[in-house]
């Protein structure tokens, strides 16, 4: 019987060049990416709530034609960055199979590698948290770096709107909520909602850029 090219055992071999240069890839997607969100940003809206910030209120002075052809080219851009991160995937995939018999020392650049698409590096800090928010109930605290907030980690961050259209979304959800605190890995479940203070959180991020 054929075998089809699917098979990752007949498959082409995998160099960590060929890697290196997927990531590269990766890399322009994600600067065209940020170049758009940047404008979207000087506008002052997002990808899916353009004319109101997470509170409610409007955005003024916003022109459409900039902000649909930012968002359309970005919807196109986000496509190319989970197909890359697709190729990126398997590619490890194959270059960790053939490399099982490879001495440890080999192993250790492997890690490497994939250290290069981590989802563990903190995307924003939070730098302020109001004693009994719904941030601060949730057992956040000052000084907490975000790796992952909802659907929004390290991979897909562009700006904190990305985090305000989660949580205007998610109002009564519970969020899983990653973070790094004093070095330490931690994972938390948030729930947006009402309460006496402003906004659904109680709490304030600033991006980390790294």
């Amino acid at each position: 019987m054929k075998m089809t090219g699917k098979n990752n055992d007949v498959g082409p071999r995998v160099t960590e060049d060929d890697v290196r240069l997927l990531i590269k890839r990766k890399d322009d997607i994600e600067e065209q990416i940020k170049a758009y969100s940047d404008m979207l940003k000087t506008e002052g809206v997002g990808m899916d709530a353009p004319l109101v910030d997470v509170e409610g209120f409007p955005h003024a002075d916003v022109d459409l034609y900039k902000v649909r052809t930012a968002r359309h080219n970005i919807s196109c851009l986000q496509n190319d960055h989970k197909a890359i991160m697709v190729e990126i995937e398997e590619a490890l995939h194959k270059l960790h199979a053939s490399a099982r018999i490879k001495p440890e020392k080999d192993e250790r650049k492997m890690e490497a590698t994939e250290e290069a698409v981590s989802l563990s590096d903190p995307f924003a800090l939070l730098d302020a948290v109001t004693q009994g928010s719904p941030a601060f109930q949730a057992g956040l605290r000052v000084g907490d770096e975000i790796i992952e907030f909802g659907s929004v980690n390290t991979q897909n961050f562009r700006n904190l709107h990305d985090v305000a259209s989660v949580v205007q979304h998610s109002e009564g959800k519970s969020l899983r909520v990653g973070l790094l605190r004093s070095g330490q890995e931690m994972h938390l479940n948030l729930t947006p909602k009402q309460w006496s203070g402003r906004g659904l959180l109680g709490c304030n991020l600033v991006p980390l850029h790294r």
